[in-house]
């Protein structure tokens, strides 16, 4: 770890678990910006791209920003289900990661699995931690499954995925994270552990403009243009498939949660994943009215503040790699 990283003694601990990924790339280079959080280490899972795609992308990502940030290899698929990559193909291109050209990484992922690496982590902090899951659920639920004493030290799990008013992305029930693998998602709703559902509801009113990509390229140092590159691969993708508006930055809003809750607006509420209906897999049905008599188990994120969230990300971009 490098001295910038563990001089933070009352930052607050989280891993990172993640499918880079272009929004995924924008949440560990906040993270990674932002001294209220000490970044332990960034797991990878078969989500956006290929785990082998998703693990590259994370060490390209550590190595060319010189974070010093340990990267772990996840789940290579979902529990029970073959992975589903042909819509993050056309988004994220080949590698999951298209765009500019990020020089390979000379490191390699630590030989710890995923789940291996957070349950050691867990187990040997003398402090809770926060794991913000940005990809398919996969490696948090084989956490769960494989140590179920390790639940007591995590503090919060805060999550991107799911949607509650707004439609899926994936399908028109399901937002794609859920819906890769809901029997995964569905062991971690249910596990206890306070959760914050950083879903569609919230990251769609994170919509990025040409504007935005272009402060962050102004400020004409490597990483900060590096991301805006990376963000205009993304943000013509998408609205070439999907929204002429542009792409919302879902995953950066997880890490920003963390760092301001006043940036969403939250409900507490009953959610449960469905796993059985061809029509529905995935979506998370939340019990808005309270009527099933469940207890509350997720903190429902409703509505976000944009403009808020960009002031916050570009601003702890430029604080770290702007031009001095």
């Amino acid at each position: 770890m490098t001295s910038e990283h563990s001089g933070h003694n009352n930052a607050r601990p989280v891993i990172l678990d993640c499918d880079p990924g272009h929004d995924d790339a924008l949440a560990i280079l906040l993270a990674a910006a932002s001294p209220e959080l000490k970044v332990l280490g960034i797991t990878t899972v078969c989500g956006n791209t290929t785990l082998a795609n998703s693990t590259r992308n994370a060490l390209r990502l550590v190595n060319f920003a010189n974070l010093g940030i340990p990267v772990a290899r996840g789940a290579a698929k979902p529990l029970l289900r073959e992975p589903s990559l042909d819509v993050p193909r056309v988004i994220h291109g080949e590698s999951g990661l298209n765009g500019p050209e990020i020089p390979e990484s000379p490191r390699g992922a630590v030989e710890e699995s995923a789940v291996e690496f957070i349950v050691r982590t867990l187990r040997e902090s003398d402090r809770k931690i926060t794991l913000i899951p940005t990809g398919p659920l996969t490696n948090i639920a084989t956490v769960l499954l494989a140590a179920p004493d390790v639940k007591d030290k995590v503090e919060e799990i805060v999550l991107m995925g799911g949607a509650l008013l707004h439609a899926g992305n994936i399908t028109s029930a399901a937002e794609f994270n859920i819906y890769a693998d809901p029997e995964a998602a569905k062991i971690v709703f249910h596990s206890g552990i306070p959760i914050t559902m950083v879903g569609l509801d919230a990251t769609m009113k994170c919509v990025l403009t040409d504007d935005i990509i272009a402060e962050i390229r102004s400020m004409g140092t490597p990483v900060p243009v590096l991301a805006a590159d990376l963000l205009d691969f993304y943000n013509s993708t998408i609205k070439r498939h999907y929204s002429e508006a542009g792409g919302s930055l879902h995953d950066p809003l997880a890490v920003a949660v963390v760092l301001d809750r006043t940036l969403v607006e939250t409900r507490l509420m009953y959610v449960d994943v469905e796993t059985q209906s061809e029509l529905t897999r995935g979506e998370t049905v939340g019990d808005v009215w309270g009527i099933t008599g469940h207890h509350p188990n997720v903190e429902v994120c409703l509505d976000a503040d944009g403009d808020r969230f960009f002031e916050l990300l570009i601003g702890r971009l430029r604080a770290k790699w702007g031009r001095k």
